[in-house]
C-alpha cells in the first residue's frame, strides 16, 4: 500500500500566515501539522508515499526532504492548481499504478493513528474505506448517508440540507477502482473533481464502500481557532523536561518543555507549553497551552493559549491570549497616542480594537 498526502491548496482561511507559509507547516506543540499525518502513516507500516505540493512546493519539500529521517519514500507530485481532492488522484494516476493507497488531507489531525482502519482495509478489501465524524454543523463538510446496517449509501459535499451529521474525515482508502471513477467525473459547481462524486460513482456502480465513525478527536486545521484547539490537545501530552537554561529567579509550573538553548530569565512558566531552541524568555509570563518556536525573544509580557512562529519578538505588552503569531513577527506597545491607533496590517487581516 502507499500514500498520497495533499500538501497543496492555498490555506486562505489561515491568512495573513499562509500568504508566506504553507498551511500544512504551521507548527502544533512546535512540531508542523503535515509531519502528525506523515508520522502516522509510518506508523501504518507504509513506506512509499506520493505528497501533492501547488506554489508553496518549495517550503514543503525543504522541510521534508525525501523522507528518510520519517522512514518513508517520498516522491513529489506537482498540481498546477487546487482543482478538487479527486483532482489530486488523477495526476497521480503514473505514480499509484495499481496499488491500494491511503489519501490523507495534509491539514488534518487524527488522534489514534490509521493503524487499525488500514488493517481493516487489507483484511475486507472493500473498493473504498472512508472514515467519518459526527459534527455539529455538517453543511461545512462532506457528508455520508448510511443505511441500517452502516453502508454507506451516499455523499453530498457541503450540502445546504445534510442527510446526516456524518462528516468525512480528510483520511480515505481506495483501490485501483477509484481510478476508474476519477476517470468519470465532471467538475462540480465550485469548478472541482469531488473525491465525494468519485466515491458516489463507486456506490451507483455497485462498489463496496466501507466506513468507520471515529470517536477520536480531528480537526480540519484550516483556521486560528482550530490551529490553537489542536495545539491544546497536543500540549495536554507533554513530557516535561529542561534542556536548555532556567535561572533560579524563574518558576516552571507544570508540564514545560524547554528545549536545548532556550534561556529562562525572571520568568514564570506554567504549563503545558513548549518553548524552542534559541528562544529568550525575560521578565515574562508564559501561560498554558502556549507554543513558542525557536529563535523567538519575549520579554516584558504575558502570553497564553498562542502559538509563535520562529524568529518572533514581543517585548512590553501587557496581556497577549488566543492568538496566532507568524514569522519574524515584532509585537511592541503602541505610543501613547490619544484615540489613534496605527496599523500594518496583511491582506485579509482581522483586527479587534477595544476603543
Amino acid at each position: 500500500m502507499k500514500a498520497l498526502v495533499l500538501a497543496g491548496g492555498a490555506g486562505t482561511r489561515l491568512r495573513p500566515i499562509t500568504h508566506t507559509s504553507a498551511k500544512q507547516l504551521v507548527p502544533v506543540a512546535n512540531k508542523p501539522v503535515l509531519f502528525y499525518g506523515l508520522e502516522a502513516i509510518a506508523a501504518a507500516g507504509i513506506r512509499e508515499i506520493g505528497i501533492v505540493v501547488g506554489d508553496t512546493h518549495a517550503e514543503i519539500e525543504a522541510a521534508v526532504g525525501d523522507g528518510r529521517e520519517l522512514g518513508l519514500e517520498v516522491t513529489y507530485i506537482r498540481q498546477r492548481a487546487p482543482l478538487g481532492l479527486a483532482h489530486a488522484v488523477l495526476i497521480a494516476r503514473d505514480y499509484l499504478g495499481d496499488d491500494d493507497f491511503v489519501m490523507y488531507l495534509g491539514d488534518n489531525f487524527i488522534v489514534g493513528g490509521i493503524n487499525g482502519v488500514v488493517e481493516g482495509f487489507a483484511r475486507e478489501r472493500p473498493a473504498a474505506h472512508i472514515m467519518l465524524t459526527r459534527v455539529g454543523d455538517p453543511r461545512q463538510f462532506g457528508v455520508a448517508e448510511l443505511d441500517e446496517a452502516g453502508r454507506v449509501i451516499g455523499l453530498e459535499e457541503k450540502p445546504p440540507v445534510p442527510k446526516s451529521d456524518l462528516a468525512l474525515v480528510g483520511v480515505y482508502l481506495f483501490s485501483a477502482a477509484i481510478h476508474e471513477a476519477v476517470a468519470e467525473l465532471k467538475p462540480s459547481g465550485r469548478g472541482e473533481l469531488e473525491i465525494t462524486d468519485a466515491i458516489h460513482w463507486l456506490i451507483a456502480d455497485g462498489r463496496s464502500v466501507a466506513s468507520t465513525v471515529i470517536s477520536g478527536y480531528w480537526k480540519d486545521t484550516g483556521n486560528v481557532t482550530d490551529m490553537l484547539e489542536v495545539n491544546r490537545l497536543v500540549l495536554e501530552s507533554l513530557e516535561p523536561r529542561v534542556d536548555g537554561l532556567v535561572d533560579g529567579a524563574s518558576q516552571l509550573i507544570g508540564r514545560v518543555v524547554v528545549e536545548a538553548g532556550a534561556e529562562i530569565e525572571r520568568s514564570r512558566i506554567v504549563g503545558p507549553a513548549i518553548i524552542g531552541s534559541g528562544t529568550r524568555i525575560r521578565d515574562s509570563y508564559i501561560g498554558p497551552f502556549t507554543s513558542i518556536a525557536t529563535g523567538c525573544a519575549i520579554s516584558g509580557s504575558e502570553i497564553e493559549y498562542s502559538i509563535v512562529l520562529p524568529r518572533s519578538s514581543i517585548a512590553g505588552v501587557s496581556r497577549i491570549e488566543a492568538s496566532l503569531i507568524g514569522h519574524d513577527v515584532e509585537v511592541t506597545p503602541a505610543p501613547n497616542t490619544p484615540r489613534a491607533h496605527r496599523l500594518v496590517l496583511g491582506d485579509h487581516s482581522k483586527v479587534q480594537i477595544s476603543s
